[in-house]
C-alpha cells in the first residue's frame, strides 16, 4: 500500500502550486490503479487546515472545494483511510525511541507509526524529514516523473537561485 503525505495533497489540490500538475498526475495514477493507497487521517486534517488558511493561500480554498476534493480522492475503489487504533501507542513509542525525535517532528513520527501499523509499503512525500525513520520507505514521486516534470523542476531551481 502507498500512503500519501500532506504536501502532495496540497500540491494536487491547489492550482497555484509549482507542483500542481505533477502532484495531480501522481494522485490520478494512484486512484486509477487497483493497488491500495491511503491517506492518513492526520494528513487530511493538516491538508484542510493548510488549504483553507487565509494567511497561507490568497484566496484560500473554500470548505466546499475541500469537501469536493476529498470526496473525489476517497471515491477511488482502491482508497483507504489510515487511523490510529488500539495498538498505535506501542507503534508510536517504538518509532519515537528509535528516531529520538521531539517537538514538531513528533508529527512525522506519528505518520511513520501509522504507516508501520497499517503495513504501508511506501510513503509518498516531498518532505525529506521522513528519511530519519528506519523501516519507512519514502519516495518523492515529483522527482521520479519523466520529461516535462524534470524540465519544470529545473526551471524552478534556476529561478530560485
Amino acid at each position: 500500500m502507498i500512503a500519501v503525505d500532506t504536501n502532495l495533497l496540497v500540491y494536487a489540490h491547489r492550482g497555484d502550486s509549482e507542483w500542481s500538475d505533477a502532484a495531480r498526475r501522481c494522485l490520478v495514477q494512484l486512484a486509477e490503479s487497483p493497488s491500495p493507497w491511503a491517506i492518513p487521517w492526520p494528513c487530511l486534517h493538516e491538508f484542510v487546515g493548510i488549504v483553507t488558511h487565509p494567511r497561507v493561500f490568497r484566496p484560500p480554498s473554500t470548505l466546499d472545494e475541500v469537501v469536493e476534493q476529498v470526496e473525489a480522492w476517497s471515491a477511488s475503489p482502491s482508497f483507504h483511510w489510515l487511523s490510529e487504533g488500539a495498538h498505535h501507542w506501542p507503534a508510536l513509542r517504538s518509532v519515537l525511541a528509535a528516531s529520538r525525535v521531539v517537538g514538531p517532528k513528533v508529527h512525522d513520527a506519528r505518520m511513520a507509526a501509522l504507516c508501520a501499523q497499517h503495513g504501508v509499503d511506501e510513503l509518498w512525500s516531498a518532505d525529506r524529514d521522513f528519511g530519519r525513520f528506519a523501516g519507512l520507505r519514502v519516495r518523492n514521486p515529483l522527482v521520479d516523473l519523466p520529461g516535462e516534470v524534470h524540465e519544470q523542476r529545473a526551471r524552478y531551481r534556476r529561478r530560485a537561485r
